[in-house]
């Protein structure tokens, strides 16, 4: 209990903290450009990853401060995918604010912070505290989870339960999950509202 206690104050810190962290402005035409190669996986709906197989995350609807910590991460190797560590290590900390500022132009339509007609359930009631009541999350630092992939979500969860992807909040928020916990946790999620698939050529 003591443990599950701390984990949940270190995670209303970081909320706190990434909910102040400023981001800075990127160049949309420039941010365009880079996308071309972005949107030939993430601009297909129901596209798929090779292997391990699931789909590729939806990004129309996140932010572009969310999407810098993402790309960050995979350039930096604390999130573990040969394709996208190949790509993000090509780009400057610039060309991520460019790429990341368009892309959070894209396919926004969908995301709503209202209501949901989704009952909730008890498994998700620490995720809230920065991913939002409605899988809207509260912090532009941190993802909405609202209609993204079932299947991506419990890749990215299980890839924290078992240190592959690292950060050190959501390590301890994995860690005691179960398999069923996390098969719950993404189910309900992904039928919330909310995150969409980009739709390339589309002008900001």
């Amino acid at each position: 209990m003591m443990n599950q206690a701390r984990a949940l104050a270190i995670l209303l810190l970081s909320c706190a903290f990434f909910a102040g962290t400023a981001h800075a402005e990127g160049n949309l035409e420039h941010g365009e450009a880079l996308a071309y190669t972005c949107l030939g996986c993430h601009g297909i709906e129901g596209y798929r990853n090779a292997y391990p197989s699931y789909r590729v995350p939806k990004l129309g609807g996140q932010t572009a401060a969310y999407l810098v910590v993402a790309l960050k991460g995979y350039r930096d190797g604390t999130r573990a995918h040969s394709t996208m560590h190949a790509q993000a290590a090509s780009l400057s900390d610039q060309d991520i604010e460019d790429v990341t500022s368009y892309l959070a132009t894209l396919g926004t339509d969908g995301v709503e912070s209202g209501g949901s007609k989704v009952e909730p359930i008890e498994e998700t009631a620490t995720c809230v505290a920065c991913h939002g009541q409605n899988g809207i999350s509260v912090s532009p630092a941190w993802p909405s989870l609202a209609g993204q992939h079932e299947e991506y979500l419990v890749h990215a969860l299980n890839q924290y339960r078992d240190g592959t992807r690292k950060d050190p909040v959501m390590a301890q928020m994995a860690a005691p999950l179960s398999d069923d916990d996390v098969k719950l946790m993404a189910r309900y999620f992904s039928r919330l509202k909310g995150l969409e698939t980009t739709k390339p050529g589309r002008t900001p």
